[in-house]
């Protein structure tokens, strides 16, 4: 059990790290999610563990704790209407735009089901309206967890990871098999690239984008970091760029530079 000195501490430690808030209470949450990490470095206590990590050399140590306390579950096409979205109203909005390709920002991609799913959603719009985005597509991926990235570059997805939220059709027509597993298929890959980032630091070196998704995100994170990193995507979008948030999440108390777009069950925000 964790000491309330201990706890204070480390609240403070993963907020610094990446920005994730800890509210009371959260004390089983995190020795349940630490206690096999301390056993694989022979650490006794949580004060041990603060204590290696104040020293700042165990770079490993503290990549592995933050891996361990961000929350990585997702599956395929998760909240379909956002992806409607995006074939239906948004990729037909963009098409008439001069030669450029569309640029989508999937943020705190996890194992990779998003963004693979964003570049499923261009080539099927593309197939269906030959022409279209003569440009193409790219799909910047990214996540604060080394170890997630590591997984999802490999497009390969066993068991539940595999089927959950995918159709046998979908499965066929974006997917080759991999022995008992799943691999997706080159075509969809090669649109997509993986970078780690912390949405708590700079990333306006990634350039602009007309599409960002980061969906079930901002609940980590403090009111003044949400504003933050808001304003922040804001400046990365092209005017009238779109983002995408979890289905129970909203700007209105963060921002008002986004209009709210409902549309075919989902809800999108475009930059004023």
């Amino acid at each position: 059990m964790l000491s309330h000195g201990d706890y204070e501490a480390f609240q403070k430690f993963l907020e610094d790290a990446c920005g994730i808030v800890l509210g009371a209470g959260k004390e089983y949450l995190v020795s349940s999610r630490l206690g096999g990490l301390m056993r694989e470095y022979g650490i006794a206590t949580v004060g041990d563990l603060l204590n290696q990590l104040s020293s700042g050399r165990n770079q490993k140590l503290r990549t592995s704790i933050i891996d361990a306390m961000t929350t990585n579950e997702t599956f395929w096409f998760r909240d379909m209407s956002h992806f409607r979205l995006l074939q239906d109203m948004i990729c037909p909005e963009i098409k008439s735009r001069s030669g450029r390709s569309i640029r989508i920002w999937s943020a705190a991609c996890s194992y990779g089901q998003e963004p693979y799913n964003l570049s499923m959603v261009v080539q099927d719009y593309q197939r269906a309206n030959p022409g279209a985005l003569p440009g193409g597509a790219e799909v910047i991926a990214t996540d604060i967890s080394s170890t997630v990235l590591t997984e999802a570059k490999k497009g390969i997805y066993c068991g539940m990871s595999a089927s959950r939220g995918l159709s046998m059709d979908q499965q066929s027509r974006y997917f080759k098999a991999n022995g008992d597993c799943l691999e997706v298929k080159p075509e969809i890959r090669q649109r997509v690239s993986f970078r780690e980032l912390n949405l708590t630091k700079g990333y306006e070196m990634m350039g602009r984008f007309d599409v960002i998704f980061c969906r079930n995100v901002l609940i980590y994170f403090s009111s003044d970091q949400k504003r933050d990193i808001i304003a922040r995507m804001a400046r990365a979008l092209n005017h009238g760029g779109y983002l995408f948030l979890g289905s129970t999440e909203s700007l209105t108390a963060h921002t008002d530079r986004f209009e709210m777009v409902s549309s075919m069950g989902g809800i999108a925000y475009r930059l004023k």
